[in-house]
């Protein structure tokens, strides 16, 4: 007999929940727990067993439900979490997904659609191999040293793990001069080297107990190594299947690498879903920013996986926005602003602009950054779904 799935269903509308209930009875696989209604009560029996699936209707008090997804998903990773609206839109689904939802389906539902999307989750579920791999690996890159491309990676990486609460790994691949450690202030046991002579060893409970983790959140830190002879022996084979490795475990790399363009950052650019190429405005920077778009292209890079990333960024500055834009033939994906002094403060303490002033500009900007790339990353995902089905209620939510 196989397995059957403990699952919650939540609507206000009686209508939904009993078709709900009427088609996950049918399906088998899911078993509905007895109509509960205390939020509390719910929560507590969701992360009190080993396997679970919670379906919720967010047509209505949108925000109280989309505030209980996110407080199941942080208690309870074997929870799977469908989400339902008969008024779906690009910036909802989004907002639920960015909560801990990993399906949307629309209402009125799809019997055939909801069958699928059960069937999915149930395989996830009760399957140890084959799973599905969402990862996505970001690399923070500039060919130009001094420019802030580590405070970058770092401070990205940390709001990406608070805002979207799954692991993310920060990876420091500048083998001769990695700062990650420094400002963050951490002295790991392990670094990159012990793991690149130990792939053989390495699977996801490894790796969590293993890499650095940062205070209480999740994000974990991969350090460098601590002397030049350790990289020495570094092949290119080894960067990939250390990458290979950890898009097993984590739901984001975010790597900082050297400033040259060696084999081994030549296959971590290779490796990433996305480079944020970072950049300041001064005509020196633009040239060198030109030549590394150039050379991308020469690598066989799609555009849309290269953005631009300004820093240091100053509204008053003599070059603006549109000048970088027209000198790059590109868009301007995101501008940090320039805030010298949180920056250093942030640097010296060996913590996040966020703890040195989570009010200050540039760490409110790097909070909207995390949330922007988070929302790019499930945006890339609908359309991927959606992109070769054309039913009007499809179209309806890609339109927004």
């Amino acid at each position: 007999m196989s397995e059957k799935i403990s699952t919650v269903i939540m609507s206000e509308s009686a209508q939904t929940r009993e078709l709900l209930e009427k088609l996950t009875h049918e399906n088998e696989k899911f078993e509905c727990l007895q109509e509960i209604n205390d939020f509390s009560e719910i929560f507590n029996t969701l992360s009190s067993v080993s396997k679970s699936l919670l379906i919720v209707d967010v047509s209505s008090n949108f925000s109280k439900f989309n505030e209980f997804i996110s407080n199941v998903a942080s208690v309870a990773p074997n929870c799977k979490i469908i989400a339902l609206s008969d008024n779906p839109s690009v910036d909802l689904i989004v907002k639920v997904m960015r909560a801990g939802a990993k399906d949307f389906l629309s209402l009125p539902l799809i019997k055939s659609e909801f069958f699928e999307t059960l069937d999915r989750i149930y395989k996830n579920l009760t399957e140890t191999s084959g799973k599905e791999n969402k990862c996505r690996v970001m690399t923070v890159f500039s060919n130009k040293g001094g420019i802030g491309k580590t405070s970058i990676a770092t401070n990205l990486a940390l709001e990406l793990a608070k805002i979207t609460k799954e692991n993310v790994a920060l990876v420091d691949l500048n083998f001769q001069l990695g700062d990650i450690t420094a400002f963050l202030d951490l002295k790991p046991s392990f670094n990159i080297s012990y793991m690149l002579q130990n792939l053989d060893k390495i699977n996801s409970e490894f790796l969590l107990n293993t890499v650095e983790k940062y205070k209480d959140t999740s994000l974990y830190v991969l350090a460098d190594p601590p002397y030049f002879r350790q990289a020495e022996n570094i092949s290119k084979n080894q960067i990939s299947k250390l990458f290979e490795k950890l898009k097993e475990t984590f739901s984001y790399v975010v790597v900082d690498t050297d400033a040259t363009f060696d084999a081994k950052t030549v296959t971590a650019l290779d490796n990433s879903d996305l480079i944020f190429l970072v950049t300041i405005v001064n005509l020196p920077a633009l040239r060198n920013c030109q030549r590394i778009l150039d050379l991308f292209d020469k690598l066989g890079y799609e555009k849309e996986k290269t953005q631009i990333v300004i820093n240091r960024y100053m509204e008053n500055d003599e070059i603006k926005e549109e000048d970088v834009e027209k000198v790059l033939e590109k868009d301007v994906y995101w501008k940090i602003p320039n805030n010298y002094f949180t920056m250093m403060s942030a640097i010296n303490k060996g913590i996040s602009v966020a703890e040195v002033n989570p009010e200050s500009n540039v760490a409110v900007s790097y909070k909207e950054f995390a949330m922007s790339v988070s929302d790019m990353v499930y945006r890339n995902k609908l359309i991927k779904k959606y992109s070769n089905t054309q039913t009007e209620g499809v179209d309806n939510v890609l339109r927004g």
